[in-house]
């Protein structure tokens, strides 16, 4: 399985303080960001008992060993050696099966990884999933791991994306089945993803006692179109879905009617001339021509569902003018008040002016 989480130290370097020492330069991975962190030996072998004693139970890798009469600032080989040694230590702990280690406060606080995250794909499965982070946090409490849990929402719209077309692309029954089914299954979970991240904008947006708010808001105003693209591109995949599960059931009846006009004989399509049981319509079309009874019935409730969401979409465009209409009929009375005000403070700095130039004309 692979790791949420790169760990990797590429780079020393030796610091200019009075009495030098040796940064090892820890440079970290994630889904969406990368940065470099600078940790000291001491900064290592406080990790390694923080680790020893919150799990209980020591690390399964070891640290290098201290040297007592060399120093790695004087000495560059034995300062590769111990970057080795530590690149191996930390990259021993992320990739692991046992995750005791890397689920503790002191990992999280030494990589600087959010409360949230796990080194482990099982983790990251849990974020595309939508599910509940460590220890039932809402997943989306933080603002990098709500960028995290985005970028899974983008995945599942991918893969239901890339199953729909290799159900396009299919032509056996059975794997379109299965193609369809995977794409559900993506579909839904970005669908909880998205109700999530709908929720962390809420919290990431509101202020507390003791705390403000975590995001900007014009960062919030960005995160919830990309939440609203996130919405929109899961819709229309749903409905193209839709639409090539109901395209293949029409193209299963047609075959079935198909099937039972050759069993039957060549006097069926007679029948149909005469009356015999056929249809009997004014006016065929290129999509009617080769359809039965059961047919065309399936086809008309086809059409009549889409024109009924076309009127649902008309008619959620027509309540958001009509709310656009009320809200600008608002602010025009709320202007008008302010202009009779006005108007009203005109005239009574008019009288005071008035009043004003009568007693200097009295005086002169």
């Amino acid at each position: 399985m692979s790791s949420t989480v790169d760990v990797s130290i590429p780079t020393t370097s030796v610091s200019a303080t009075p009495k030098p020492f040796t940064a090892y330069h820890v440079f970290l991975r994630l889904p969406l960001r990368t940065f470099t962190l600078q940790k000291r030996y001491s900064d290592f072998v406080t990790l390694h008992s923080q680790l020893r004693s919150q799990t209980g139970v020591p690390p399964p890798a070891t640290l290098p060993h201290k040297s007592w009469f060399t120093s790695s600032t004087s000495s560059p080989a034995l300062t590769e050696q111990r970057r080795k040694d530590l690149e191996t230590y930390l990259q021993t702990l992320n990739s692991i099966e046992d995750d005791r280690w890397r689920n503790t406060p002191a990992w999280r606080s030494f990589l600087n990884l959010p409360s949230t995250i796990s080194s482990r794909s099982s983790e990251a499965s849990n974020l595309r999933g939508g599910l509940p982070g460590a220890g039932g946090s809402p997943p989306a409490a933080d603002p990098v791991v709500w960028l995290d849990l985005y970028h899974g929402l983008k995945g599942q719209l991918h893969d239901a994306r890339l199953q729909i077309t290799m159900r396009d692309q299919a032509t056996a029954a059975q794997a379109q089945h299965e193609c369809s089914a995977q794409a559900k299954k993506h579909l839904v979970k970005a669908g909880t993803i998205t109700i999530q991240l709908e929720q962390g904008l809420q919290r990431l947006g509101a202020e507390s006692w003791g705390r403000e708010k975590q995001l900007g808001d014009g960062e919030l105003r960005r995160r919830k179109d990309l939440v609203e693209n996130g919405k929109r591109e899961r819709e229309g995949l749903e409905n193209l879905l839709n639409a090539m599960v109901a395209k293949s059931s029409l193209d299963a009846t047609i075959s079935s009617a198909r099937d039972k006009e050759k069993l039957v004989g060549g006097d069926v399509p007679a029948k149909k001339h005469h009356g015999g049981g056929g249809r009997v319509l004014g006016k065929e079309t290129d999509q009617t021509r080769a359809l039965d009874n059961l047919g065309v019935l399936q086809l008309q409730q086809q059409m009549m569902q889409e024109q009924d969401e076309d009127v649902n979409i008309l008619a959620q465009a027509v309540a958001k003018q009509r709310q656009l209409g009320m809200d600008i009929q608002q602010e025009l009375a709320v202007q008008n008040d302010m202009l009779k005000m006005l108007d009203e403070d005109v005239d009574r700095v008019q009288g005071k002016m008035d009043v004003a130039k009568k007693r200097i004309g009295k005086i002169s």
